[in-house]
Parts: structure tokens; sequence; C-alpha cells
């Protein structure tokens, strides 16, 4: 994979992060989520989740759109994300690289492909809540990723310019939607983000591991 010269914004003020697969592992908790769900509203098992992941990143709805399966896979889907809740894990080093963040005085917020309720008790589950000053779900703006609408409103609340801000995500729809916004697009690889279509979205910068977005944001002199 190319690896960009990365040049972060001079006056970097906000840092913005897709939460699945960048904060926190939930990947089989989703996959046990649509396997229940597949099962109930479409009446099969082998459900696609293989085909699901791809989509990773959009609003859930557009999700199902994309894929030909019928908008009620949500409804049963929520019910088993949530109760399933309490086996999604934190990666490992997320804890200290947001505790760095927000010493040095950096703004931090959340837009994801969640609902916006979702995402919030998500995170209360994990004991993150309170590290970020804003949560924003797809359901909470007009136009979920890859539009630029979640990282303007984003941007908006945490009284942050498009040109000193960063976006950290796993999948094409976060870089894009950074993009769109005029945002630094950070591309996240320690979880199960796909290397190669990260790099067709073209990201400022790739990040191995989440100390990098401190070395990203906090360069030493």
């Amino acid at each position: 994979m190319t690896r960009p010269k990365a040049v972060v914004p001079v006056g970097l003020t906000a840092v913005i992060f897709d939460l699945d697969g960048v904060l926190v592992d939930s990947f089989q908790v989703m996959r046990q989520a649509f396997s229940v769900a597949y099962s109930e509203i479409v009446g099969l098992q082998d459900a696609p989740f293989d085909e699901y992941r791809r989509h990773m990143g959009m609003y859930f709805p557009e999700i199902m759109r994309a894929m030909g399966l019928p908008a009620e896979l949500e409804g049963p889907f929520v019910r088993e994300s949530r109760r399933l809740s309490n086996q999604v894990t934190v990666y490992a080093g997320v804890q200290e690289m947001l505790l760095a963040l927000r010493d040095s005085g950096l703004r931090l917020a959340i837009a994801t492909g969640k609902s916006g309720s979702r995402a919030r008790s998500l995170l209360e589950t994990v004991g993150l809540l309170g590290d970020f000053d804003s949560v924003i779900g797809s359901d909470e703006v007009a136009a979920p990723k890859p539009a630029p609408d979640i990282i303007l409103r984003a941007l908006e609340r945490l009284g942050a310019e498009a040109r000193d801000a960063i976006m950290v995500g796993d999948a094409p729809v976060d870089l894009q939607s950074a993009h769109a916004a005029g945002v630094f697009a950070a591309a996240a690889l320690w979880g199960e983000a796909d290397p190669a279509q990260l790099q067709l979205s073209i990201p400022d910068a790739i990040l191995d591991r989440p100390a990098d977005v401190v070395a990203l944001c906090l360069p030493r002199p």
C-alpha cells in the first residue's frame, strides 16, 4: 500500500472518528446479529455477511438497499446488536490514544454509520462515551456517508473549521465523506479494514495502530 506523506493541519483543533473498526471491535457481534436478522426476515441461513462487510461504514438502511435486502432486517439486527453489546471490545491502545489527544486540548467527535442512540449506548457500555465532545449518528443528518453532512455536523458541534480537523476511518465511505467536507482523511488499518479498498479512496495518511493517531496529531518537535 502506497504511503502518502502526511502533512497534518497546522492549526489542528479537532479529531473525528468512525466507531466500528476504529475504536471498537464489533465485527463478531455484527456477524451474529446479521445472521439472526437474515434468518428471521429472509427465512434463510448462510447470511451474506461478507457482502455486508463491503458496505461497512454506511447507514444500515443504505446497506440493505445496496444489497437488495428488506428494510425490515433493521429491527432484529438492532435488537441483537444491543443484546450482544457486552461482547464488543475496545481495541488495544485506543483508551491511551484518546487520553493523549484530550490532554493536548483537542476536541473529539464520533461520526458513525450507526444511529446516534445506538452509538451512544455502545460507547457507554464500553466506557468511552465521556471521551467525546459529540457523537453523531447517520440518522441525525440529512444524508449519511459518503456525503459530507455528518462530518460537517461534527465540525459545527466542535466549533472547528474543516482545515483544522482530521477524520480517522476504516472504510472508503469514511474517507470519501472527509474529502467531501474538506477534512484531512486518515485510514485506520488496525481493525478489519481492506487496505486495497482504502487506497482507492486516496487517504491523506495511513495509520497502522492507535498510537499512530497520536504521532500524527501531536508530532514531536
